[in-house]
This record gives structure tokens, C-alpha cells and sequence, in this order.
């Protein structure tokens, strides 16, 4: 039972932690998107190779995905609100440190810290919108909080590349700061309730070191492939994933609630065509970055103008998309998502430098229609095959899956880099080189998102699980 149920907040105080949230969700969202347009900034400036360079948004990422199963129970243990506030105070701290780095081993520490603070938003963000509005209400504030993120994702390229012209690349850290120290003012004068489990229970640190090890092993082991080093420790953080989940099945203080994944074919196969989505689909942003950046010349605010275009249309359709899934199995247009993605992605892999600009814009168009598709009706088809009791277990889950291929696709992008590129620093001399490994990325990703299909199809109907 939380310190404050819905029907105990005030109006000011619903509003107040309503912006709060919504302009922690644009900020956290141009912070993740932002960074891929001062890529090749980032290395002319500190002289750093591909590979590494790969490891700017996965360091990030990586953080996140360690850490975010932890704060989310820290955050019911402690305080929802503490917990935000501790994270957006290290948002800020490290976009600070990250801006203002003289080499590659401080600005990736900064990454670190700046992808563990975000853990802590991403870990209380939609628990506190659900914390503060009823039942009848959730659903249109959730809604609202989703399209806060499009907005994010779809102005960080672009600010980002008008700001690095400007400036340079470490403008790229410092956007969404603004919004951020708003937030943080929100949260320290105008929130007057925690919200925080009555009867926290132990915090399960053996399954959080073990979690955050097994995602370690497994991505650097990854982004270390074909090396015997990369394969020995992807197989360790494999089994250390295996062993977590052993270790969380039945526990009363789970850290992560694997029961689901036993029990419910449809909630389990939605979540694995998540994971295959994002896996597909989260590198685009740095490729077609790398692609429009070097291989076709294009400044760094003209290519945040075309990158904006995938997040654009996702916002358009999204929610119709998910309105649809209401009337035709989610299971039906979420495939039909994933093949219409599958072809946008087939697409960037026939892209060459004197390809027109307008190619690479339906291509993102192409793509950002079909992840329209597949999202929305994907997590209608999750939610609906659970009780309305596992909706914040489910929610979990999908946080998980959605980090998880987030990182996997930056993991592939980093092999494949190593594969076709190697430890060189990007210049014109290796551009052919870098146009293939771009290339065998959208190759390898609409495979993927071909092989999604079946999975996505084989998961059954959602109202028979109801």
C-alpha cells in the first residue's frame, strides 16, 4: 500500500507532477538521441576509432540496462520521488562531466553515469503518473507521457545538430539540461507526497549484482565478437542471465518477476518480438548518422532535420495504431509492423553515396510506419494478456526487453564495425569500408525483423487470453 493513493492528491499537485514527468520524458528522450548526431564531432575531436566509438550511446545504455531493476525497487522501498530526484540531480551532474570531457576514457565514464541516473527516471517516470491519477485517468496520462518521449526523441537531432554547428559536439550534452532543472524544481517545491511500499520487504542484492553482471559480460562480450575473449564472455553473461532468472523465480522480494514468462505464451512471445524489434531497429539513428554524416557530407543540423522524420511519424500513428488494435488482433498488425519495417530497413542496405536524400527519408518514413504499427498494438497485446493485478510486473518486463534489444542492436553494430572496419579511426581513406559495414548492418537488422514476423505471428490471440 503507498504513503498517498490517487484519490489523496490534490489537482496542483497532480499537474505539477504531470509536467514534471512529461518534461523528464523529452529531456531523457534528447539525451538519448541527441548524442548520436556529434558522433563523427566526437571523433575527429578525440581521435577515436569505430568500434569505440559504438561504445559512446552503448555505454549509456548499458548502464541503464544494469541498473534499472534496482532503482525500481529501491524506488518502491525508499520513495518514488526520491529516487527521481537522485536521478535527475546525476543526469545533470553528468551531462556536465560529459560536455566538458578531454578524452574518450571521461567521456565514456560520463556515459556511465549519465545511462545509471537516467535508470533512475526510466524506473519511476510512468510509476509516478500511475501513482498520482486513478484508474479511469491512467490511461490518457500514460498516453500523453509516450508522446512526450516521441517529441524528445524527434527535436534531439535536430537541436543537437543546430547546437554542434554552432558549437561543437559537446553542445550535443547539454539540451535537454533546461527541462531537466525544471523538473528538478517541480520535484523539490511543488511535490508534496512520497510514494513508497508500506511494507517494503529486502532488497535483493545478490539478484542485482547478478543482473547487472550478467548484462555486462553478455554486451561486452558481444560487442568483443568474433575475438574467442568476446565469444567466452557472452556465453558467461548467458548463463549468469539464466541463473538471475533462476534466482528471481519465487522469491517474495523479487527484483524481477519471471513467473509471467513461465505461465503465458502470449505475454512471453510479445515481449520476445519486442526484444527482436529493438534489436532490429534502435542502431538506425547512429547508421544513418554515420551514413548521412560521411559518406553523403551533410552538416550536422541538415542531418538532424532528415533523422527526425522516423520519430515524427511514429508520433503521427502510434496512437492510431493502438486505437486499431482495439477492433483487429494486436498480434495481426504488429507483424504486419514488423514486414513493413523489414522492407524500410532492406532499403538503407541499397543506399549508396550519390543516392538521393529523399531515398534515405522514405526509408525512415517506411520504418517509423511500421514501428508504429508494431508498438502500440504490441503492448496492447502484453497488457491484455495479463490481470489487471501484473499490469506493473508486465510493465517491468517491457522496460527490460525494450533496454535489453536497445543494447543488442549496439552490440551487433559494434561487431559488425569490428568485422568491416576495425580499431581505425573513420577517414576518408576507409569510407568504402565504413559503406559496407553501414550496409551489412541494415542487411543483418531486416532479417531480423523478417524472422520477427513468425515469432510475432505464433504468439496466438490476445482475447483468448483474456
Amino acid at each position: 500500500m503507498l504513503t498517498a493513493a490517487p484519490e489523496d492528491v490534490d489537482d496542483a499537485t497532480r499537474r505539477a507532477a504531470m509536467v514534471m514527468i512529461m518534461l523528464s520524458s523529452v529531456a531523457t528522450a534528447m539525451m538519448l538521441s541527441t548524442v548520436h548526431v556529434a558522433l563523427p564531432g566526437i571523433a575527429r575531436s578525440l581521435h577515436v576509432d569505430a568500434v569505440t566509438l559504438s561504445w559512446v550511446p552503448m555505454a549509456y545504455l548499458l548502464a541503464s540496462a544494469s541498473c534499472v531493476l534496482a532503482f525500481a525497487r529501491l524506488a518502491d522501498m525508499y520513495g518514488r520521488r526520491r529516487l527521481f530526484l537522485i536521478g535527475t540531480v546525476g543526469v545533470v551532474v553528468a551531462s556536465l562531466i560529459a560536455a566538458g570531457a578531454i578524452n574518450t576514457p571521461m567521456l565514456l565514464a560520463a556515459r556511465v553515469l549519465q545511462g545509471a541516473s537516467a535508470a533512475g527516471l526510466f524506473a519511476t517516470q510512468i510509476a509516478i503518473v500511475s501513482s498520482v491519477y486513478s484508474a479511469a485517468q491512467r490511461g490518457a496520462a500514460i498516453g500523453a507521457t509516450i508522446s512526450a518521449v516521441y517529441v524528445g526523441l524527434s527535436l534531439g537531432p535536430v537541436v543537437g545538430g543546430q547546437l554542434i554547428e554552432w558549437a561543437s559536439w559537446r553542445a550535443a550534452f547539454l539540451p535537454h539540461l533546461p527541462l531537466t532543472l525544471v523538473a528538478l524544481w517541480l520535484g523539490l517545491a511543488r511535490m508534496r507526497f512520497e510514494w513508497r511500499e508500506e511494507r517494503p520487504g529486502a532488497f535483493d542484492i545478490g539478484g542485482a549484482l547478478l543482473y547487472a553482471c550478467s548484462m555486462i559480460a553478455l554486451m561486452v562480450g558481444l560487442s568483443r565478437l568474433p575475438a574467442l575473449n568476446g565469444a567466452l564472455l557472452a556465453l558467461l553473461g548467458a548463463g549468469l542471465l539464466w541463473l538471475f532468472f533462476r534466482h528471481e523465480h519465487g522469491r517474495p522480494d523479487a527484483l524481477f518477476d519471471v513467473e509471467l514468462f513461465y505461465t503465458n505464451r502470449v505475454f512471453t512471445l510479445s515481449c520476445l518480438a519486442s526484444l527482436v524489434m529493438y534489436t532490429a531497429t534502435f542502431a538506425n539513428v547512429m547508421l544513418v548518422s554515420l551514413y548521412l554524416q560521411y559518406l553523403k557530407d551533410v552538416p550536422p543540423s541538415r542531418a538532424g532535420l532528415i533523422m527526425m522524420t522516423q520519430p515524427l511519424v511514429m508520433a503521427v500513428f502510434s496512437p492510431l495504431a493502438g486505437k486499431l488494435s482495439d477492433r483487429i488482433e494486436p498480434r495481426v498488425i504488429a507483424s504486419i509492423g514488423m514486414g513493413v519495417t523489414a522492407l524500410g530497413l532492406a532499403g538503407f542496405a541499397f543506399l549508396r553515396a550519390d543516392s538521393p536524400l529523399g531515398l534515405t527519408v522514405a526509408c525512415l518514413g517506411v520504418c517509423g510506419f511500421g514501428f508504429s504499427l508494431f508498438s502500440s498494438p504490441n503492448v496492447n497485446a502484453i497488457m491484455g494478456a495479463v490481470d489487471r493485478s501484473a499490469y506493473s510486473r508486465a510493465s517491468g518486463a517491457m522496460s527490460v526487453m525494450r533496454v535489453m534489444g536497445q543494447l543488442t542492436s549496439m552490440a551487433l553494430v559494434a561487431v559488425l564495425m569490428a568485422l568491416w572496419l576495425g580499431p581505425v579511426t573513420i577517414e576518408p581513406s576507409v569510407y568504402p569500408q565504413l559503406a559496407r559495414a553501414i550496409d551489412g548492418c541494415f542487411a543483418v537488422a531486416a532479417v531480423l525483423c523478417t524472422l520477427g514476423i513468425a515469432l510475432s505471428l505464433s504468439r496466438g490471440r490476445m482475447h483468448a487470453a483474456r
